[in-house]
């Protein structure tokens, strides 16, 4: 009797989670210290913001919650009336800075988001538009950023801010600046987007598989949608880890020279705005905490952009 030949070893597939920990992407993150202390800093701010005001003392911006006797008591100082101890001190109205700098974060944290999820989806639209037809659509798409560029960002924003309240009526201005900010900031930054997204479609409409996509009969706009997009999406999302600082930062700037968000729905701009007016007479803590909590906020999310941008850099692996 011939002997049976041995059976194939069959290796055992890895899981989807041990493919994701062994990527290039995750080993890159898991030795870079400053990626990860970059992340945590972003993850302890978003989700102090997000889920903070469950937890925060007060709610800083009802006028039921305040007790004027808690005025300008100094940080970890108990105050001399109420003996209540506030870990960043209080302003004025007796409003705990700590729950004024978590309510301003989120506020913060949701202009800058929106702004650049509409800043994102608005310029991908036209750079995807602009890549795939060419011609005159090209042109005006690529002569309008090129001419926007050449601004300052918070010109734009300033100049869109303005005509947006010139229009709406007085009495609903306030109510509409959370959306006028948005917008504002939003057509302030989409050109970038329109840029990358023109040179990588320019790039992959001549390659076989959109080829195959034309034949096959599939609509341009099925084709932008499902085969280019996906492949431009590694550059989409670098610029908008960035932009999403530089827009908070931007919400600061407006809210700061006075055209951002009322101080009865404050930013961490408006904060800061509030608190540079009680800095020489000593009440520095007003202005200090909010200003540091915008800085490492900023910081840290541009700090894992700037990582995220050299680790999806082939030429730098």
């Amino acid at each position: 009797m011939t002997a049976m030949p041995p059976s194939p070893q069959i290796e055992p597939q890895e899981s989807r989670w041990h493919r994701f920990y062994d990527s290039d992407l995750v080993y890159a993150f898991r030795h870079s210290p400053v990626a990860i202390l970059s992340a945590l800093l972003s993850i302890l701010m978003i989700g102090g913001a997000l889920v903070g005001p469950y937890f925060v003392p007060q709610d800083p911006f009802d006028p039921a919650a305040l007790n004027l006797m808690d005025g300008m008591t100094k940080p970890g100082v108990p105050n001399e009336f109420t003996n209540n101890v506030f870990l960043f001190g209080t302003d004025p109205q007796g409003r705990d800075m700590l729950s004024a700098v978590v309510y301003g974060t989120r506020v913060s944290l949701l202009v800058g988001a929106a702004s650049v999820l509409f800043s994102m989806v608005f310029g991908v639209l036209l750079g995807l538009i602009a890549g795939y037809y060419g011609g005159k659509v090209e042109a005006i798409v690529m002569r309008v950023a090129d001419v926007q560029l050449s601004f300052p960002a918070i010109l734009i924003a300033l100049l869109v801010f303005g005509v947006a309240r010139g229009v709406i009526p007085p009495a609903q201005q306030e109510s509409a600046t959370l959306f006028l900010l948005i917008v504002a900031i939003g057509l302030s930054n989409w050109a970038q987007y329109a840029r990358t997204v023109r040179g990588s479609t320019l790039i992959e409409k001549d390659r076989e598989y959109v080829q195959a996509a034309r034949v096959s009969g599939r609509s341009g706009l099925a084709i932008m949608a499902l085969h280019i997009l996906p492949n431009v999406m590694g550059p989409i999302t670098v610029i908008a880890t960035i932009n999403l600082a530089l827009a908070i930062i931007e919400e600061a700037t407006l809210s700061f020279l006075g055209v951002g968000m009322p101080p009865t729905q404050p930013s961490l701009g408006t904060l800061i705005r509030i608190g540079q007016q009680f800095l020489f007479s000593g009440e520095w803590w007003i202005l200090l905490f909010p200003a540091l909590t915008l800085i490492v906020l900023a910081l840290a999310i541009n700090l894992l952009g700037d990582w995220l941008r050299d680790a999806l850099n082939p030429k730098l692996r």
